[in-house]
């Protein structure tokens, strides 16, 4: 018995009992552990292929034609490369590119207009849409609970018809002739039609009835979460209904208004079909600008380029956003 044993009072065998236990339980522990581990690898790695497979590969493929030379040939660029022909070929194809198509994207003002009025038309956009669809997501999580699946089913109704058929269908709204126009003149609040149709104005509506639940889906579910108990607490501490609202409810829905917005906000900055359908020869978004370089010019390098900045465009912020708000979390934490 050593001088440990007998200051604790427990004998010898016990104790290396006690160690053998020990050391069977470190070991069961362990094993789960790794078996966990490698899960979670598998579990993260399955998404990273997929953005590799369908996002990184198609954008360097992308990006690879945007330092090509456009050429009369099938595929309208050059150079290409053939495996098949070794390693030399595939260096001089190399060498060839160049970045001449980004270069005249900077001395065409073209583009950049276009980049600036879809950003301006995006951004304005989501606005709208955020102050249209915030009463909706806060009146649907405050309905009864009843009539919440209800509300939810006539949110989500659009999407049962195809996008081009609604978008179409504003067509006939805002025409000179149509729906919205007669309504205004039998009511007599205009004497004569208004030209909608055709203007950034038809662009605008078009964009907030479209992307509207994008905006209306997230609120109404980060809004459907607030605790109920801290405006219970603030009317009991004497505050107005209209305090409560600026200083709990909207600050705690700010998840919510966040993430509405991005899913408003990035595909209206490349939309085309809206514009085109709604828009006028005065309306310039940069999806029009890549659609007239593709498919009218057939300059491939250059939409490519044109493709790749507006990818840039739209993901650094947001990257650098992520990023600003993981380190506000952890300097919360």
């Amino acid at each position: 018995m050593t001088a440990g044993d007998s200051a604790s009072g427990a004998p010898f065998g016990l104790t290396a009992k006690r160690t053998a236990t020990t050391g069977t339980d470190i070991e069961r522990t362990v094993r789960p552990r790794v078996r966990r581990g490698l899960g979670g690898w598998l579990l993260i790695a399955v998404p990273y292929l997929w953005l590799l497979t369908f996002f990184l590969a198609p954008f360097f493929i992308v990006f690879k034609i945007s330092l090509s030379e456009v050429a009369v040939a099938i595929p309208p660029y050059l150079p290409t490369f053939d495996l098949a022909a070794g390693w030399d070929d595939f260096v001089s194809g190399i060498t060839a590119l160049s970045i001449d198509n980004y270069l005249w994207l900077t001395e065409d003002s073209l583009y950049w207009k276009s980049y600036v009025s879809s950003i301006v038309i995006a951004a304005t956009s989501t606005l709208i849409t955020l102050i249209v669809g915030y009463p909706m997501a806060y009146g649907m999580a405050r309905a009864p609970k009843a009539w919440r699946p209800t509300l939810l089913m006539l949110v989500i109704l659009p999407f049962w018809t195809s996008f081009l058929i609604r978008v179409y269908a504003w067509i006939g709204i805002l025409k000179t002739e149509g729906l919205l126009n007669q309504f205004l003149l039998w009511v007599g609040l205009i004497d004569t039609p208004l030209t909608i149709l055709n203007t950034n104005v038809a662009v605008y509506i078009g964009i907030v009835y479209s992307y509207l639940p994008f905006l209306v889906l997230p609120l109404y579910a980060t809004l459907e979460k607030l605790d109920e108990s801290l405006l219970e607490a603030a009317s009991d501490l004497g505050s107005p209904p209209w305090r409560s609202f600026w200083t709990i409810t909207v600050p705690l829905s700010l998840p919510g208004v966040i993430a509405g917005c991005f899913l408003v906000f990035i595909p209206a900055v490349g939309e085309f079909v809206i514009p085109d359908l709604l828009g006028g020869s005065d309306t310039l978004m940069i999806g029009k600008t890549l659609w007239t370089e593709f498919f009218n010019n057939r300059d491939w390098p250059v939409s490519s380029a044109v493709a790749v900045l507006l990818l840039l465009i739209l993901v650094v912020p947001i990257v650098l956003f992520q990023n600003h708000q993981q380190r506000a979390t952890e300097k919360g934490r």
